[in-house]
């Protein structure tokens, strides 16, 4: 039996559905949620939620969650604890409570659907494949087998999301990304798409990113830099993608203080280095971090550097230190081995 046809035997059984959205959802992560409640529906349930924590603040997410009319609500714990045996729980993009989403560490999770790293996932219903470039490619195969209708909303969410988290099939996109789109091709609004892809950029973000440049300092083939205090998180992402690109750069961390945590992001197109798992390392004693041996990302939850008795500047030069020293100490350490 095919792994949709286990997910649609599992959905039949409930009368609800809870999909989770990681922190701060990316367009492969909502529109797997999308997908995921379509085939919900078509199963019989009726209840559908779809919940995120942290904040949708990237441009391309917004305009993604606001053109495509996605109905999407901020994550209450209350929705994920004391659940009847028919009211079923959903991780897409992710896959562990606790981990890059608010969920209490310990709840129990009924589906699964990721191709993040990730180790002893725990569902009743579990499709992980790390080889695969995106997740929402997951959920065309599924939409595909179960013959679920698709209209231009999903199939442009799915399009979009497929080719947003391979940057346009330049990165870990495989033969079942081509074929995905190849199928949701004819059913997407190619109108819409080019809209998704050319959102309009907050003058907050231009300036984090300029923060980014000015900050930055280089050890070998290796960038580090901050973006100082921002409410835009996903300017991170956007300047680390912007920085290594730069001549000689093979990696690039970008981290800054937004709300009450650290946040950074980092790109490594260098083969010698798996980022996810660097980051990891580095960070596992004082936050989270993770991702693909190309680009990954976490948080630290900024009590562990600050107190009551210091300045903004004294807290990002304390942040900016720390970081940095954390960082180097790695760098030097893969140098000498």
């Amino acid at each position: 039996m095919s792994k949709a046809h286990q997910l649609h035997e599992l959905l039949v059984e409930g009368n609800e559905i809870t999909i989770v959205c990681h922190n701060n959802p990316d367009p492969d992560c909502l529109a797997s949620a999308l997908a995921l409640a379509r085939i919900a529906a078509a199963a019989g349930i009726d209840e559908r939620h779809i919940l995120y924590s942290g904040d949708i603040s990237h441009q391309q997410n917004r305009a993604f969650v606001n053109l495509l009319d996605i109905d999407i609500q901020p994550f209450e714990s209350a929705a994920v604890q004391d659940r009847p045996p028919d009211s079923l729980l959903a991780f897409v993009d992710h896959s562990t409570p606790g981990a890059n989403n608010q969920v209490p560490q310990g709840t129990s999770v009924d589906i699964v659907i990721d191709h993040h790293p990730a180790e002893d996932i725990d569902a009743r219903f579990v499709d992980h494949r790390e080889s695969i470039g995106a997740a929402a490619t997951i959920l065309t195969e599924y939409v595909r087998t179960l013959d679920i209708d698709l209209d231009t909303t999903l199939a442009t969410a799915l399009l979009f999301a497929i080719r947003r988290e391979t940057l346009d099939f330049l990165r870990g996109a495989t033969r079942e990304e081509y074929d995905a789109a190849g199928y949701l091709h004819d059913y997407a609004d190619q109108d819409l798409l080019r809209e998704l892809s050319s959102p309009s950029i907050s003058g907050a973000t231009i300036n984090a990113i300029a923060t980014a440049i000015g900050n930055r300092t280089t050890k070998e083939s290796v960038l580090i830099s901050h973006v100082g205090q921002t409410t835009e998180r996903d300017a991170l992402p956007q300047a680390a993608d912007y920085l290594v690109r730069l001549e000689g750069v093979e990696t690039a961390i970008v981290f800054g203080i937004v709300d009450d945590a650290i946040q950074f992001s980092a790109r490594s197109p260098d083969p010698r280095i798996h980022i996810g798992n660097m980051l990891g390392e580095v960070f596992e004693d004082v936050g989270s971090a993770g991702g693909h041996y190309d680009t990954a990302g976490g948080e630290i939850p900024l009590g562990i550097f600050a107190d009551d008795t210091i300045d903004d500047a004294q807290l990002l030069e304390i942040v900016e230190q720390g970081i940095t020293a954390r960082l180097v100490a790695r760098l030097d350490h893969t140098d000498e081995s």
